[in-house]
C-alpha cells in the first residue's frame, strides 16, 4: 500500500562531483559549524525543506521543531561527508520515488532494487538478486554502519517501510569501503523530526497475500524516532517451480519490525540506535509429476506433490553509532550485532525417495563488531579519511542425514539406512583499517588515493593490502567524469564455508563422485571503472559506466541439494566486464527512468569444495572457462509515473535474458519481460483528518510465464518461474 502522502520529506543530498563543479571558497578557519564542499551543499538543500509537514506542504513546524530540523539536517550533511562517494558510480532512489513505484513500499527491498542499474533477478534460494553479475557481493549499510551477514535463504530482513532513501554505490569503491565490494546498498533510515505521526495500512490480493503494516514517528525534546511493523503472509512465498498459476505447498508467514532513536546529546553530538528483526516460516514448494530415483522399504507409490519440507528463519540486529564534530575532524563511532538461524527440516521418506538423502540442516551465526569512520579537513583542497572495523563471529554448520548404504558397485545394498552427522563450529575474526586522502587538485580535477588493509582469522588466515584510486573530471557544471582503480580482499561468508567431513558419506548415496574438499578461500580481484554523468537541464540526467574485473580465487554460492541452503566454493579464475546506461526524467508531476545492462562473468577451475560438483563437470571446468551460473548477458528496468490531482498512475518492468542453464552453464534461460501496474488516490475528508490512500497494483499484466532457473546449471537445485499476473489492493490512513 502506499503511503506516499504521508511519508516523511526526502531530503536531496548533492553528490561530491556536482560540488566540486563549483567555484573553491576562499579557505576558511573549519569549526563545526564551517561547511564547505558536498556537506554544505547537501545542509542548503535540506534547509529548504525545514517547516513543512511530511503530507507535502502544510502548516509550518514550530521553532523547537525547525531548530532541531536543522542541526539532523547538518548532522546528515556531515555523515555523507564522512561517507565519501567520490569518483564512484551512484543510483539513488529516494523516498517519493519508492512510494511512486507499482507497490510502493509494500515492494519487498530486492524489488526495489531492480529498479536500479545492473541489478538482476534471481530466485530467493539463490540470493534473489546480482549486482553486476557478481555472487553474493553486495554490502549493505544503514545510516553508514556495516550490516553483517547472515545465515538466510529468503528472509526479507531489510523493509521497505522504513527507507528514507537508497543509494546503490558500485565501481571503484574508496579504501573505507571493503568486504564485499561488488556495490554498497547505503540505506538512509526516515527520520521523525519533520512530521509527528505515522500510517496503519492493510495490503493483500491474489496468492493469499495479506500484509498489514504500521509505522509511526516523532519529536520528544532533542530525541527523534520512528519505527515500522509488518505482517506478510502468502501462500506463495518462494518463487514456484512450475509455470502453473498457484504453487503446491508454499506458503509462508512472516513477522517484521524495525525501530530508530536519535538523540541529540552533549555538544552537537548525535546518538543513534536501530534494531530490526525478521522471523520467517516457509513451506519449500513441491515439483510435481517426479519420476521417484529410490525405493524405501514399506512404501508404495509416493507422489512428489505431497512432499513436506520446511525451512524456517531468524535474523535480528542492533546497531548504535556515535556522531560528532571536533574542531576539523568530523567521526562516527558505530557498535553492531546480529544473530542469524536457519533450519531446514526435510520430508525423511519423500527426500529419500527422490532425492537419496534427507537432511536436517541447521546453521546460526552471531556476531558482534565496531567500526569508526573519520575526515579530517585538512585544508580547503585536502580531505584526510580514515577509520577501522572489528568484528567476531561465531558460526556453527549441523547436517544430520538419512542415505542409504551402498555396495562397491555403486548399488543400494538394501541395508539399514545410514545417519551421518557432520558438524563444525567456528569463532572467527574479521579485522580492517583504512586511509585516504581528497585532494581537490583544481576546481575540475579530485583524486581520491586510499590504502586498505584487511585481515581474517576464520577456517583460514589471511590478509591483504588493498590500494585505490579514482579521479573526478568535471569540465562543465553539468559533466562528470569518473575513472579508478581498486584492488580488492572478499572473506567468504563464514556460515556458507564450513568444512565437511566427507568420510561420514563414504559407501552412501551421498558419496560424492570428487573426492575433495579444499578449504573455501577469500577472492582477491582487481577492478577498473570509468563513466560519465550528464545532466540536462533541471530535468533529464543520464549516465553510462564500464567496468572490468579480474579475479584470483573467485567466489560463488550454490544451492546442491534439498535443503535451500548456499555453500561457497572458488574457481581459481574469473573475469567479469560489462557497460551500463541509464537515464532519469523529471517535470513536475511526471517522472521516468530506464536502465540497460550489458555485461558477463567467466571463470575456470574448481579449487574449493569440489566434492560439490560432479565428475563430468569438474573435469570440464579444469580445462574450460564457463559462464557461471547467475552471468546475464542482457539486463533492464524501466517505468514512469505521474500525479495528477491525488490520483497517481505508475508502470514499470524489468527485463533479462536469462540466467545460465545446462552443462557447464552452457545454455541460458530464455528471456523475459514482467510489467506491473500501478494506482492510487489520497482521498482527504476535511482539513482536520489525515489522508486515506487507495492503492491498487498488478503485477505482472501480461501474465508472462517465464523461468527464472530451469533447475539446471551449477548449483541449482530446482527450476523457479517468475510471478503469474497478480491483483493486489490496498489502504492506508494516515495517522
Amino acid at each position: 500500500m502506499s503511503r506516499a502522502q504521508t511519508a516523511l520529506p526526502e531530503v536531496t543530498v548533492t553528490p561530491p562531483p556536482a560540488a566540486a563543479a563549483k567555484p573553491r571558497p576562499k579557505p576558511l578557519k573549519r569549526t563545526a559549524r564551517t561547511r564547505s564542499g558536498p556537506a554544505a551543499a547537501h545542509q542548503t538543500g535540506a534547509a529548504q525543506q525545514i517547516g513543512q509537514t511530511a503530507s507535502g506542504g502544510g502548516a509550518p513546524a514550530t521553532a523547537a521543531a525547525q531548530q532541531l530540523a536543522a542541526k539532523t539536517s547538518a548532522l546528515d550533511a556531515t555523515r555523507r561527508s564522512i561517507m565519501t562517494r567520490v569518483g564512484t558510480n551512484v543510483s539513488d532512489l529516494g523516498q517519493a520515488t519508492i512510494a511512486a513505484l507499482p507497490q510502493g513500499d509494500d515492494a519487498p527491498m530486492d524489488k526495489v532494487l531492480l529498479r536500479t542499474p545492473g541489478i538482476s533477478q534471481d530466485s530467493a534460494a539463490s540470493g534473489s538478486l546480482h549486482l553486476r553479475n557478481e555472487h553474493a557481493n553486495v554490502q549493505y549499510r544503514i545510516n553508514g554502519i556495516l550490516l553483517p551477514d547472515g545465515v538466510s535463504g529468503f528472509g526479507q530482513v531489510l523493509d521497505t517501510g522504513f527507507v528514507g532513501d537508497i543509494a546503490v554505490i558500485d565501481g571503484a569503491l574508496p579504501a573505507q569501503f571493503g568486504l564485499h565490494t561488488s556495490g554498497i546498498v547505503d540505506i538512509t533510515t526516515k527520520s521523525g523530526a519533520f512530521d509527528g505521526g505515522g500510517a496503519v495500512s492493510i495490503y493483500g490480493g491474489s496468492q493469499g497475500t495479506i500484509t498489514p503494516s504500521l509505522e509511526y514517528g516523532g519529536t520528544v525534546g532533542n530525541t527523534q524516532y520512528f519505527f515500522s511493523s509488518r505482517y506478510f503472509g502468502s501462500n506463495e512465498g518462494i518463487e514456484n517451480p512450475t509455470p502453473s498459476q498457484n504453487a503446491i505447498h508454499d506458503h509462508t508467514d512472516q513477522g517484521n519490525f524495525f525501530g530508530y532513536v536519535s538523540s541529540l546529546v552533549g555538544d552537537g553530538a548525535r546518538l543513534s540506535i536501530m534494531s530490526g528483526m525478521d522471523d520467517g516460516a516457509y513451506q519449500i514448494p513441491n515439483n510435481p509429476g517426479q519420476a521417484p530415483a529410490f525405493s524405501v522399504p514399506g512404501i508404495g507409490s509416493f507422489s512428489s506433490s505431497q512432499i513436506n519440507e520446511n525451512q524456517f528463519e531468524q535474523n535480528y540486529f542492533t546497531l548504535g553509532a556515535l556522531q560528532q564534530t571536533v574542531g576539523n575532524l568530523d567521526y562516527q563511532i558505530s557498535a553492531y550485532s546480529r544473530y542469524s538461524s536457519l533450519n531446514f527440516t526435510p520430508d525423511t521418506v519423500g527426500d529419500l525417495i527422490f532425492n537419496g538423502v534427507a537432511s536436517t540442516v541447521e546453521r546460526t551465526s552471531f556476531l558482534n563488531g565496531l567500526q569508526a569512520d573519520a575526515a579530517y579537513h585538512i585544508n580547503d583542497a585536502h580531505t584526510l579519511r580514515f577509520g577501522f572495523s572489528g568484528s567476531g563471529e561465531e558460526a556453527s554448520a549441523s547436517n544430520s542425514s538419512v542415505v542409504f548404504p551402498m555396495d562397491s558397485s555403486g548399488n543400494v545394498d538394501g541395508s539399514p539406512f545410514a545417519t551421518p552427522t557432520d558438524s563444525s563450529s567456528k569463532t572467527g575474526w574479521l579485522l580492517g583499517a583504512y586511509v585516504q586522502d581528497e585532494w581537490r587538485v583544481t576546481n575540475k580535477v579530485t583524486i581520491n588515493a586510499g590504502l586498505r588493509f584487511d585481515q581474517m582469522y576464520e577456517y583460514i588466515d589471511a590478509n591483504q593490502l588493498s590500494p585505490r584510486l579514482s579521479v573526478t573530471y568535471t569540465p562543465f557544471e553539468d559533466t562528470t567524469f569518473h575513472a579508478g582503480y581498486a584492488r580488492e580482499f572478499t572473506p567468504p561468508e563464514m556460515a556458507l564455508s564450513a568444512p565437511t567431513n566427507l568420510a561420514e558419506y563414504a559407501g552412501t548415496t551421498q558419496q560424492p563422485s570428487v573426492n575433495l574438499d579444499s578449504a573455501v578461500q577469500p577472492e582477491r580481484s582487481n577492478k577498473f571503472d570509468v563513466g560519465v554523468d550528464q545532466k540536462f537541464g533541471r530535468s533529464l540526467t543520464m549516465g553510462l559506466d564500464a567496468y572490468y574485473k579480474s579475479a584470483t580465487d573467485l567466489l560463488d554460492d550454490g544451492q546442491f541439494g534439498a535443503a535451500n541452503t548456499l555453500t561457497a566454493f572458488n574457481y581459481a579464475k574469473g573475469w567479469n566486464e560489462g557497460v551500463e546506461g541509464k537515464f532519469k526524467y523529471q517535470f513536475g508531476d511526471f517522472e521516468a527512468y530506464g536502465n540497460v545492462a550489458l555485461g558477463h562473468e567467466w571463470a575456470k577451475d574448481f579449487v574449493s569444495n569440489q566434492f560439490l560438483i560432479d565428475a563430468a563437470t569438474y573435469q570440464y571446468v579444469a580445462n574450460n572457462a564457463i559462464p557461471t551460473d547467475h552471468s546475464q548477458l542482457w539486463t533492464g528496468s524501466a517505468g514512469a509515473s505521474y500525479l495528477l490531482m491525488g490520483t497517481r498512475v505508475s508502470a514499470d518492468m524489468i527485463f533479462g535474458s536469462g540466467l545460465r542453464a545446462g552443462f557447464a552453464n552452457s545454455q541460458s534461460a530464455p528471456a523475459y519481460a514482467q510489467v506491473n501496474l500501478g494506482l492510487s488516490h489520497a482521498f482527504k475528508w476535511s482539513p482536520g483528518y489525515k489522508p486515506l490512500t487507495v492503492r491498487f497494483d498488478v503485477v505482472n499484466l501480461l501474465d508472462s510465464s517465464y523461468v527464472i532457473r530451469d533447475g539446471s546449471g551449477i548449483g541449482v537445485f530446482a527450476p523457479q518461474y517468475g510471478p503469474r499476473r497478480g491483483f493486489f489492493v490496498g489502504l492506508s490512513q494516515a495517522l
